[in-house]
């Protein structure tokens, strides 16, 4: 059957502008992150002049280096922390387009350093808006919060946006808490400055590349390859599971859309469509189709950290406004994952297995 022209200008609107980002000044925090790194290697196959502002790569965020990070953007090694350096750094780079990932993104490791966490995604967050507040060439401002800024009760119904925020850890609390920072700027500050200041909730993203210590694909991964039994505290949690490559290309189309003046809320959920969300156990399940010698070990959790059991994210908002929708389901995301892992095991190079599933992304019909 002919696909008609309507069919594929909708196609193509789902699908980030490699003519709109062509020379766009683009300033990326944490791009030396897991995220980071595969939205610094998209930006720069789309023509983009990215610069980044981030930690120096460690074990945990060595995709960076696996990919030759340093050859795909401007790297500058800053911590947000440090204001007078962030502002500095920011007025050199004179973004059009500023993308802020930068974080301390882990729930368990916020339990252990509380201050350290609140510092950073905070104050952070603080420190990069106020740096903006004199950049007077930026024109849109994209701040990556998370699933975890709702007041989680552990119900049944998706958050929407509009949902009420909270945190019982450290980590989503500090998140929550830099949302009303960005509802401050904007509504202070860069109403009058013609900056366009937006927010992007992303559910659980998984792909390879990703190192981090407690998350649930790299531990198993880790273990795994070593020939070691898994140890998963949770299996019944459940989560709005999706490939590292749907956030990104969601907040590439936030910007766009947003640059061409369309009239966009100040905040989107991204994640699965319609609230549909897995378990741990199914997502293990699908990943040992793929590593069936992996084995797993059910115990119980002895630190008493607490962690939500449920959490699911509505999504209608970015698809009624941006039409935008997952490419992947949960199985096709998994699939991508775990044989990106197998085959970097066999030899592979990592930057030729990103491009790849950037391809298989980008050519779904």
């Amino acid at each position: 059957m002919a696909t008609t022209n309507c069919t594929l200008e909708k196609m193509v609107m789902n699908l980030p502008d490699a003519t709109f980002w062509h020379n766009k000044r683009v300033l990326i925090t944490g791009h030396t992150g897991f995220k980071g790194t595969w939205l610094t290697l998209w930006l720069n196959q789309l023509g983009a002049k990215v610069t980044g502002i981030s930690l120096a790569p460690s074990s945990d965020t060595r995709l960076f280096n696996q990919v030759q990070g340093e050859q795909l953007c401007e790297s500058i090694i800053c911590d947000i922390r440090d204001a007078d350096k962030l502002q500095q750094e920011i007025s050199h780079s004179d973004p059009e387009i500023v993308i802020h990932l930068a974080a301390q993104a882990l729930v368990r490791e916020s339990y252990e350093a509380p201050k350290t966490t609140y510092a950073t995604n905070v104050m952070g967050t603080v420190n990069v808006l106020d740096a903006l507040r004199g950049c007077h060439t930026t024109r849109i401002a994209l701040m990556i919060t998370t699933d975890k800024v709702y007041a989680n009760q552990e119900w049944c119904w998706p958050y929407r946006e509009s949902d009420r925020l909270g945190g019982h850890d450290p980590y989503s609390a500090s998140k929550a808490a830099s949302e009303l920072v960005i509802n401050s700027y904007r509504d202070a500050f860069f109403i009058n400055q013609d900056i366009k200041l937006i927010s992007a909730r992303a559910g659980n993203v998984i792909g390879g590349g990703d190192w981090a210590k407690d998350r649930l694909i790299p531990d198993i991964i880790k273990a795994w390859q070593q020939g070691e039994t898994v140890t998963i505290r949770s299996p019944k949690a459940v989560r709005p599971w999706q490939h590292v490559l749907e956030p990104l290309s969601a907040y590439l189309l936030i910007v766009e859309r947003a640059w061409q003046g369309d009239k966009l809320s100040n905040s989107y959920n991204i994640g699965p469509i319609n609230g549909e969300s897995a378990s741990v156990g199914h997502v293990l399940a699908k990943a040992q189709k793929y590593f069936p010698q992996g084995r797993i070990q059910y115990v119980n959790a002895t630190d008493k950290l607490h962690e939500a059991n449920l959490l699911t994210l509505d999504t209608h908002l970015i698809k009624q406004h941006l039409g935008i929708s997952p490419r992947w389901d949960i199985e096709q995301a998994i699939q991508h994952t775990m044989e990106w892992y197998q085959k970097l095991s066999q030899g592979e190079a990592a930057i030729d297995l990103c491009l790849n599933d950037l391809r298989a992304f980008q050519e779904i019909v």
